[in-house]
């Protein structure tokens, strides 16, 4: 291939030190006769590669931020250590991506200049293992939490216009750095498999806005209404979770249901707890450290009033929003005790909000007496039935029976041949697609997903027509008025349109400026090279 001096050998030097690690110039790597051989070729294609791996983990990364506090709850469960992996995670994840994308760089700059892309081998050795670090987080994740592939797919109703747009302008960006490896090398065969290569991309890619679909491109009048909210253990990221301060901060972020968790004490009393394990959310270990492996239900109500359950909550950070606590709302969580369904359900009373609970754990030996205990709670409240939302299947029978009024919400699709009509479904968002939330919703049963914590998330399940979600995000949610973005199919038709016309042309653009360029650079190349020639006839006579 040749090496025509397309930019200052300053700056020729300058992307050669970082790129092949060697402190030389432009003009000696010119005199050693160094060119870009095929291993080094080779070695460019896995750094391109590895870019687009990054590129695509970082993608992964970012949705699965929505779930991470999920991971977080299961790592401290297996190891008894808490700390926000999302930061970990997002702090690595840049870390190779910057890394990665600046290579990247450096060689399409170097292929602009004519340099030789002779990658250092401690770049090569790096880039192997940033490859490997990738491979091995994509299975982890597809072994531990295949879930969230279900949930890239959602993603891409968000983001897939969007990221058409942004593939087809790197993609065309790339045109660039082609055509100058095109109209430099003299490997025909490699010309034409880089250009067919380009241009099968390039076909694809102006074409795949017909299979992108997105329940938020529709016109502004077919906008169903906005999913009411639902309470994850209250408001869990202003206050420590199922307690009657998360409640309340529930209550002043507009949301109409407090979903929660109840488990009951040894003597009977049933209290609001998520985990079967007292260590996450309270001082267990620090006032019954014998006890503290224990599980809930082994202790009695006057034990479980000695625990503090919102200190935690200040000390461990589980959501970044804690530290913009106010001095008032921080000594009000340090007060925060684990409180009984009673007291509860007397403050969903006061407050005028529905309560939705899990009874756990549901393979206990006791569990129909949990039953009968919670039920008899719940009748001598006084709450109308109708704000009580009923979400465990065992002994619902026995439930509708002894307390019709209460809301029966199911966890479960509904069935071909169902004995009676479903009114509420409760499911992860990532079981339910937008055909089947529109097709509820017409039957008019009303759809509640879980746990939704990101706008983008938010905004397609909106568009989707769902009737409400389960978040940690209240305060995030309540403040959105509109999804994220809407689009008629006319607009987005327009835009497609533009995009790929102007793509075109700029590719076009590029591969004849380049052309013409190096038309003018061959004869002064000759002329040099018969200079060269005759000086070096001289000087052997």
């Amino acid at each position: 291939m040749a090496d025509p001096p397309a930019c200052c050998a300053a700056c020729a030097t300058c992307l050669l030190c970082p790129y092949s690690c060697q402190c030389i110039t432009a003009k000696k790597e010119k005199r050693k006769g160094l060119r870009t051989t095929k291993c080094d070729c080779s070695w460019f294609l896995f750094l391109f590669c590895v870019f687009l791996f990054t590129l695509v983990w970082l993608y992964f990364a970012i949705i699965i931020l929505n779930d991470f506090h999920n991971f977080n709850e299961f790592i401290f469960k297996q190891r008894k250590l808490w700390l926000d992996w999302s930061l970990v995670l997002l702090i690595a994840t840049a870390v190779l991506i910057t890394y990665s994308s600046v290579l990247l760089v450096l060689a399409l700059c170097l292929q602009l200049c004519g340099q030789p892309l002779k990658l250092h081998w401690l770049h090569k050795i790096l880039l192997i293992l940033t490859a490997l670090v990738v491979a091995a987080a994509f299975t982890g994740l597809g072994i531990k939490w295949a879930e969230e592939w279900r949930s890239a797919r959602i993603s891409l109703q968000a983001t897939g216009p969007f990221l058409h747009i942004g593939v087809v302008g790197g993609m065309t960006l790339l045109a660039w750095p082609l055509a100058s490896f095109v109209y430099r090398t003299h490997n025909t065969g490699l010309k034409v498999f880089l250009l067919l290569v380009y241009c099968a991309v390039m076909i694809a890619l102006y074409l795949a806005p017909l299979g992108i679909t997105s329940p938020c491109l529709m016109e502004e009048n077919q906008l169903p209404p906005k999913p009411a909210l639902v309470g994850h253990r209250g408001a869990p990221m202003l206050a420590p979770e199922n307690t009657l301060m998360s409640l309340h901060k529930a209550v002043d972020c507009d949301v109409q249901v407090f979903e929660t968790d109840v488990m009951v004490s040894a003597d009977g009393v049933p209290f609001l707890m998520h985990d079967e394990e007292l260590t996450r959310t309270t001082n267990v270990q620090a006032v019954f450290p014998e006890r503290a492996a224990l599980n809930s239900t082994a202790f009695n109500w006057t034990d479980l009033q000695q625990l503090d359950a919102g200190s935690w909550f200040l000390e461990r950070r589980p959501f970044p929003t804690v530290q913009s606590l106010s001095a008032g709302d921080r000594h009000q969580a340090t007060q925060q005790r684990i409180p009984s369904l009673g007291q509860a359900l007397e403050a969903a009373k006061q407050s005028n909000i529905s309560i939705m609970f899990d009874l756990r754990p549901e393979n206990h030996s006791d569990y129909q007496s949990f039953v009968n205990a919670t039920l008899a709670v719940i009748l001598q409240s006084g709450i109308p039935l109708q704000q009580v939302l009923w979400l465990p299947d065992g002994f619902r029978e026995q439930v509708k029976q002894q307390a019709p009024g209460v809301q029966q919400v199911y966890g479960r699709k509904r069935l071909q041949n169902e004995k009676e009509p479903l009114l509420h479904v409760n499911l992860p968002y990532q079981d339910m697609s937008s055909e089947e939330i529109r097709q509820y919703r017409q039957d008019n049963i009303s759809v509640n997903l879980y746990v939704v914590n990101q706008p983008w998330l938010f905004s397609v399940l909106w568009c989707s027509g769902v009737s409400s979600v389960t978040t940690n995000a209240c305060q995030v949610l309540k403040e959105m008025k509109h999804p994220i973005w809407l689009l008629p199919s006319s607009t987005y038709l327009m835009i497609w349109i533009v995009v790929d016309c102007v793509s075109f042309l700029t590719i076009l653009w590029a591969f004849l400026l380049l052309k013409k360029c190096s038309h003018r650079r061959r004869p002064a190349e000759s002329e040099t090279d018969v200079l060269l020639t005759k000086i070096n006839s001289l000087m052997q006579e």
